[in-house]
């Protein structure tokens, strides 16, 4: 019962993504061939609501679900590590159709595939997690 407002949380965000068809294969393919500004113009609400809740937490001293104070530590590594990163993610993107997030609402949608890339991705983590003291951080 105590995590019930989450689950009506990522309920709302999943039918959220399923309307503005922020899932369907389509609109992605249509970003990364630049041919429709749709998905652009989600990703650039988000980030600007990101940015404007973040800034009102700050100022108001809003506390995150767990009491604490919300804080984004600055951070120190080099800038392409962000880069190699993001184009990796791109391309994963790209391959599947999906982020992580919206994986589990196309399995909500009947889109029954999505099992085998989620269970791709939990192996990719195990995988990380054995060999992450070896890359370079």
């Amino acid at each position: 019962m105590k995590y019930l407002k989450f689950l009506l949380v990522g309920m709302f965000f999943g039918i959220v993504l399923v309307k503005s068809e922020a899932v369907s294969w389509y609109r992605i393919y249509e970003m990364f061939r630049f041919q429709s500004f749709h998905m652009y113009g989600i990703i650039m609400t988000a980030i600007l609501t990101g940015m404007l809740f973040l800034q009102i937490a700050k100022k108001r001293h809003i506390k995150s679900a767990l009491g604490v104070d919300i804080i984004v530590p600055k951070k120190e590594n080099g800038f392409s590590r962000y880069i190699i990163g993001g184009t990796i993610f791109g391309f994963g993107w790209a391959l599947i159709g999906a982020c992580p997030g919206p994986m589990y609402v196309l399995i909500g949608t009947g889109v029954f595939s999505m099992v085998i890339v989620i269970l791709s991705a939990m192996v990719g983590t195990l995988i990380y997690g054995a060999i992450k003291d070896k890359l370079p951080h």
